[in-house]
């Protein structure tokens, strides 16, 4: 009990010392002493035996869960967890898992590491770790089994389809880093390419190199940095980033918090390695912090051309706090500001206090007010970051997003690989007539079945008919268009080929080629790298710059 009232107590002498009134002070201490009488009670009274860690971690996070989604209370279990997110390391075998069907599988080993070199593959499914039985284990608990210092062993019974008796592995953990930059090249049409996954500790460093080995090697027309799908990470590799294309000395983003110590000014350190080089920067909707860092001082710069969809919108500074007892807090200690002044968080998480509903995916569309980048083009606060050139996001077909939330390409590529041994290279793979012929074999013995949006409107239109005292008359009609849109759905498979073809074309990739392979293969067909070709390539740079 005395661990649990000194938690909480420090969390707040946190928040008491920020400045807070007096009254605060009061309300904190009464709060504190409710607590811990509630507490209290329930270990004494309650019928049966509870769990005060348990129970205390569910009112921290009830507690936090009012606030914004990247304020978290960090259990002693998880500090690993923050290791990996500052470093990319952690101790492990090195295998991403999912839970699905009620069962934790092996969903992609990392080339090079433990589970690969073991020869784990994708859809083996988990039995025991160390003699426990993890059958009925999700796979956030399996995944905390599995780390473990580097040079342990760690021994699993698995399940393979196919192999009737379970497979035993003892394997050793190793440290592993997760790669920053999992793929680089140099076009054929003289341009750089580098895909930044998180912004951990050095990847600026690793960019830089990479970038540095380009020129060196090459007469480079444009260097292109994808941040798609990089939810970020740390601010000063950001800033780092943002350095190699900018002078010394300019302010790339500077925080503004509560409490004076928590606002700061970060600029750029060191002296650029090139002011000149036509530079692109791709993002998306989950581009989000660090990335929109980057792609919004180069933007607001006039250094270089953002392309993509509007970003995520995460302007919220987190900092990690120590409290007691080995645990650890996340907290929002400030809002990011890029160098035309303007924030990017989107969503105003305070509504959500003040008893206002907050959706945490809704996109607000209205302009907010207008700031300006160095050359005096007009950006807009509060919205993420809207790139110079706007694509508009490829939308899956209703049975493309179907067959991969039934996990059914992921069943078909394990099919795949285990009845061919190699295939073509990532770049020059085909899904071929024979082979997409037998996914659409697969898919019906799969006895797969999805109801369609029309379908589902369909449904809500009888049930208002019948309210209304229509349905009688008119059901025969409704009918008939429900039994042609069955005949349709038949053909969907045939003609959403194509994209049923791509994402096919990837999961199988993996399977050979691990995580680089996927990479390569996505950007054969990529709508975004060709429009940064064109921007480069022609005249429209300069133009989009003015």
């Amino acid at each position: 009990m005395k661990k649990i009232a000194t938690l909480i107590i420090m969390a707040f002498i946190a928040v008491s010392v920020s400045g807070q009134t007096k009254q605060n002070n009061f309300e904190i201490s009464k709060s504190l002493d409710i607590y811990n009488n509630v507490l209290r009670v329930l270990n004494m009274y309650y019928v049966d035996e509870i769990n005060p860690s348990e129970l205390n971690e569910d009112a921290i996070n009830a507690m936090l869960e009012n606030l914004d989604p990247y304020t978290v209370f960090i259990a002693e279990e998880h500090i690993e967890d923050i290791k990996l997110m500052t470093t990319g390391e952690y101790g492990g075998i090195g295998s991403t898992i999912q839970y699905f069907e009620g069962k934790t599988q092996i969903a992609d080993p990392y080339e090079g590491f433990p589970a690969q070199k073991a020869g784990l593959i994708a859809g083996d499914v988990f039995l025991e770790v160390n003699g426990i039985d993890v059958t009925k284990k999700k796979s956030d608990e399996i995944s905390e089994l599995l780390k473990g210092t580097p040079g342990t062993t760690v021994t699993l019974k698995m399940q393979r389809y196919g192999v009737k008796e379970p497979i035993i592995k003892e394997i050793k953990r190793e440290k592993i880093k997760i790669d920053n930059i999992p793929y680089s090249t140099v076009f054929d049409n003289g341009i750089g390419y580098a895909t930044l996954s998180q912004f951990t500790k050095d990847c600026a460093k690793e960019l830089k190199d990479i970038f540095i080995e380009m020129k060196k090697n090459n007469d480079l027309k444009g260097f292109i940095i994808d941040l798609r799908g990089n939810g970020g990470g740390l601010l000063n590799e950001a800033v780092d980033i943002v350095n190699m294309f900018v002078p010394k000395n300019k302010l790339v983003v500077y925080q503004k918090g509560k409490l004076s110590d928590q606002n700061y000014n970060h600029f750029t350190r060191n002296e650029p390695v090139d002011l000149d080089i036509p530079l692109v920067i791709l993002v998306n909707e989950s581009s989000a912090s660090a990335s929109e860092i980057v792609s919004g001082s180069i933007q607001d710069f006039d250094r270089g051309v953002v392309i993509g969809q509007r970003t995520f919108g995460k302007g919220l500074v987190q900092n990690i706090m120590p409290l007691s007892y080995n645990t650890q807090m996340k907290v929002t200690v400030a809002h990011y500001y890029l160098p035309s002044k303007r924030c990017i968080q989107e969503i105003d998480y305070a509504k959500r206090r003040k008893g206002a509903a907050v959706d945490s995916t809704a996109k607000n569309d209205t302009l907010g007010p207008q700031f300006r980048t160095a050359n005096g083009r007009i950006v807009y606060e509060g919205h993420g970051i809207t790139p110079d050139v706007k694509i508009e996001p490829e939308m899956m077909s209703t049975i493309t997003a179907h067959l991969y939330t039934k996990n059914l390409f992921f069943k078909y590529a394990n099919k795949f690989y285990r009845e061919h041994k190699s295939i073509k290279g990532p770049k020059d793979f085909k899904i071929s007539d024979e082979t997409y012929q037998d996914f659409m074999q697969f898919v019906k013995d799969e006895g797969f079945t999805f109801t369609s949006e029309s379908e589902k409107e369909i449904d809500e239109l009888k049930k208002i008919m019948k309210l209304e005292g229509y349905l009688t008359e008119v059901e025969p009609y409704v009918n008939e268009v429900k039994t042609r849109i069955e005949a349709e759905k038949e053909k969907d498979l045939i003609d959403n080929r194509a994209e049923i073809e791509e994402v096919m074309k990837d999961e199988i990739v993996g399977r050979y080629y691990y995580q680089k392979g996927r990479i390569i293969s996505a950007l054969q067909n990529d709508k975004d790298l060709e429009c940064a070709f064109e921007v480069i390539l022609n005249e429209e740079y300069k133009e989009i710059l003015k």
